[in-house]
């Protein structure tokens, strides 16, 4: 069901969201967390769709913010906030209540929210494009406890994640470090394996507008304490992300390659190449991940606080 109120405030919005419940009996129990997104108009539905299948193993209130990016705030154009609830079949297994805020109505961001938000619940707040440059501070990561970016659809994304590295605060993520899972998971998987020996140095590649490349190089360095290459590698069919991760060890290299989408080839010393599922996460996938847990990421926060800066040195 979706219902539209437009030229509304957001006192009217939370009556409304009362009286659906009470007509048709759509409720808010189960809800485990408030989740905001904030994005610019007319880019909203893509962030919608991800919050909805996300919403079937995390059932929550999806508060869309949605503004003309403060045009309306310079130009001093008429304050106006229109809205729009879906719940049912429309929200998969959520409430998506969506605010467009146009003129003065976008000033105040926190203001928008605060009255719709679940209570006693945990709020995450998920900036899907442009992000403030430290968003703990900005007007609703002041109320959330954990704030997801995505360093990928910046103009400079590696400049955005040392930026972001700056400005770091407990409860912060990145959708490029979310994307590292299955990389992360892979090496950690060859290391436990025999000889068991120490890494000696290491190098790796990956596209020059990929985040991840510089987090995987940067969590590499923290954790084995070795020399890193970090280089930029060109593909002729111009794929994206990480490309390749080479270990040094005393008894050769360990290769693991991306060389065609999807898929990663693993080469190691005295045995056969092994072909490995290895998809570029899909933005549900990595919030998914993200709502998993609502507490800080202390190793995150250690490879962007610490990592990303040494490796920039």
């Amino acid at each position: 069901m979706i219902v539209d109120l437009p030229d509304t405030t957001t006192s009217k919005v939370s009556k409304a969201l009362v009286r659906i419940r009470e007509e048709g009996g759509a409720v808010a129990l189960g809800r485990v967390l408030t989740l905001v997104i904030r994005t610019s108009l007319g880019e909203e539905e893509d962030a919608i769709e991800a919050a909805n299948e996300a919403s079937r193993e995390h059932p929550m209130r999806v508060i869309v913010v949605s503004t003309d990016d403060d045009d309306g705030v310079k130009t001093g154009r008429g304050a106006r906030l229109d809205a729009q609830i879906r719940v049912g079949g429309d929200a998969g297994a959520s409430e998506v209540v969506l605010l467009k805020a146009y003129g003065a109505a976008a000033s105040d961001e926190e203001s928008l929210v605060t009255g719709l938000l679940l209570p006693d619940a945990p709020v995450v707040v998920w900036w899907p494009g442009s992000a403030p440059d430290s968003p703990s501070t900005s007007s609703l990561g002041r109320i959330a406890q954990r704030r997801i970016t995505d360093s990928s659809s910046r103009p400079n994304p590696n400049e955005a994640l040392r930026t972001l590295s700056k400005n770091y605060a407990p409860g912060d993520t990145d959708f490029a470090w979310t994307r590292l899972t299955l990389w992360r998971a892979q090496l950690a998987a060859v290391l436990d394996q025999p000889p068991f020996e120490p890494v000696l140095a290491v190098k790796v590649s990956g596209a020059s507008d990929s985040p991840s490349t510089l987090l995987l190089a940067a969590w590499l360095r923290h954790q084995l304490k070795v020399p890193v290459e970090y280089g930029i590698s060109s593909r002729a069919n111009g794929s994206s992300g990480i490309h390749g991760v080479t270990l040094s060890r005393a008894s050769g290299l360990i290769t693991l390659e991306r060389s065609v989408p999807n898929v990663a080839s693993l080469v190691q010393p005295n045995q056969p190449t092994h072909d490995l599922s290895l998809p570029r996460r899909s933005m549900r996938d990595c919030l998914a991940e993200e709502l998993r847990r609502l507490d800080p990421d202390s190793l995150y926060g250690e490879v962007i606080s610490q990592g990303v800066l040494e490796l920039s040195d």
